[in-house]
């Protein structure tokens, strides 16, 4: 390229700079001198271009796409992104929930699957997993299930003796722990795992019926793992392994897609089904309710600029669409708030501004200046008033994405159906869907987790855990464990 061809480098403000290798001194020997502006202005910014990396989630990675419908679920929703034929535009990322930003893609850990789907009415996000359960039912224990998983005060170490310690004093985790250990505990790649909502959902449809949904994102790649060994061996040669198969397998056009189906279960069945349809730690079995297709999900552009399209990406599920609403999921709800206020306290009150998160629908609200506010707002600034400022409309907009509830103010689990219980999903997954191979292996990654610096107390609670999953698993990782 001739050189007057080139571009010419500016600072911030779009002033041509004189150069990029050398700094204003005094003489060619002599002191730099503060009125270097591009210089310190250099400084200055390398100094601030880390933001905070996520509490969960940190290290990830994500791209673009689009979800197109294949099949009519109209009378189930009236959610315009999944109307009969309607292709909308997403953002996808996957991440680990435990390692830090710089932490290897391939330790053993569960998988974020995050998705804003850019609808007609406003933005919508399903903020899931690769597992269709999780290791907790109420959020009062969030914040210290994810200390447990991080790091010790006093070395800044991790330690399996804190991680069991928690599981094995929350027995409710044993599903999420079970899949954990199990072959889907590392995925060969993000291409080749599923995503699932895992939360249950409500949909209404234009007459206002109700409904409860599970979404399932089904590879259609499919599903394959690595071992142990396979995770530990790539973790030394190359600790961004999933992310750059995500990246290559794009640009070079294998576009990697997923078959939405969801679960559907009438509003009414809810109330008297065996297990809690709204535990987040249970999976409704799909002989009660079978997967409906919906459409298809494609993922075809990467990002441009990793920092402003993946990690300045803010995904929450209180982004809920007219025809969408929440169900009486305690750790849902709790994240309707937590996940936004995660964005409010990294990247600013105005994060919604950034264009990455920004929906593609008009935007009405009376959201007002603080930090980094870059869109003008003008007046009237407040509601309601008469000087033609947008008006809420209940007419178009009915409320009708809620629920019933009634009883005292208690501190207290849910109430327990016939068949609730912390270990029957586990045990079933153990016996009826693992084969004797993936039950080798199952017993091979707990017994090496159980062999890394667990105390003896601990041990032995971890044992009677898996006895209580399932009694031949069990003794089998006590006799890996102990050698006897």
């Amino acid at each position: 390229m001739k050189k007057k061809d080139r571009k010419s480098t500016t600072t911030d403000a779009g002033i041509p700079v004189s150069s990029d290798e050398f700094s204003l001194t005094v003489g060619p020997d002599g002191p730099i001198l503060l009125q270097d502006v591009y210089l310190i202005e250099q400084m200055a910014n390398f100094n601030r271009e880390r933001i905070p990396e996520r509490q969960p989630h940190a290290k990830g990675s994500g791209a673009f796409g689009y979800f197109e419908v294949t099949k009519d679920v109209s009378a189930y929703t009236k959610a315009a992104v999944f109307q009969p034929g309607t292709k909308t535009d997403v953002l996808a990322r996957f991440s680990t929930v435990a390692g830090e930003r710089g932490s290897p893609d391939t330790w053993r850990d569960v998988r974020g699957f995050a998705l804003k789907f850019y609808t007609s009415e406003g933005n919508y996000d399903m903020v899931g997993n690769n597992t269709p359960v999780f290791f907790l039912r109420d959020p009062m224990k969030f914040q210290h299930f994810i200390r447990s998983q991080k790091r010790r005060a006093e070395n800044g170490l991790r330690d399996n003796d804190m991680q069991w310690d928690f599981w094995t004093l929350s027995p409710e985790s044993a599903h999420q722990v079970t899949i954990l250990f199990g072959d889907r505990g590392i995925p060969k790649t993000y291409r080749h795992m599923n995503g699932y909502s895992s939360h249950t959902y409500m949909w209404v449809n234009a007459k206002g019926e109700r409904f409860w949904v599970k979404y399932h994102f089904k590879t259609n790649q499919g599903i394959e793992f690595l071992t142990q060994e396979e995770a530990d061996r790539i973790a030394g040669k190359d600790a961004e392994f999933h992310r750059r198969d995500l990246f290559e397998a794009i640009k070079r056009g294998d576009f990697p897609s997923w078959t939405l189906r969801v679960q559907i279960m009438p509003f009414k069945e809810a109330e008297n089904y065996r297990f809690n349809p709204f535990d987040l730690t249970k999976v409704w079995p799909h002989r009660d309710y079978p997967l409906h297709e919906v459409g298809r999900l494609t993922l075809n552009r990467n990002p441009t600029d990793f920092h402003t399209e993946i990690e300045q990406a803010a995904f929450g599920p209180h982004n809920l669409v007219r025809g969408i609403g929440p169900s009486p999921d305690k750790m849902l709800l709790a994240r309707l708030f937590s996940y936004a206020d995660a964005h409010r306290a990294r990247l600013g009150v105005n994060y919604h501004l950034i264009p990455v998160n920004r929906p593609r629908s008009p935007v009405h609200s009376y959201s007002k200046d603080g930090a980094m506010r870059v869109e003008n707002v003008s007046d009237p600034v407040y509601a309601p008033n008469s000087k033609g400022g947008p008006m809420a409309d209940g007419e178009r907009y009915p409320q009708v994405e809620v629920w019933q509830a009634s009883g005292e103010f208690v501190r207290a689990a849910y109430t327990l159906r016939k068949d609730d219980d912390d270990w029957g999903q586990a045990g079933t997954l153990v016996r009826e869907v693992m084969d004797e191979a993936a039950r080798g292996r199952l017993v091979a990654n707990v017994v090496g987790a159980l062999k890394g610096g667990v105390s003896k107390p601990v041990l032995e609670r971890a044992i009677e855990y898996w006895r209580n999953i399932d009694k031949d698993v069990g003794d089998r990782i006590a006799k890996g464990v102990t050698g006897g």
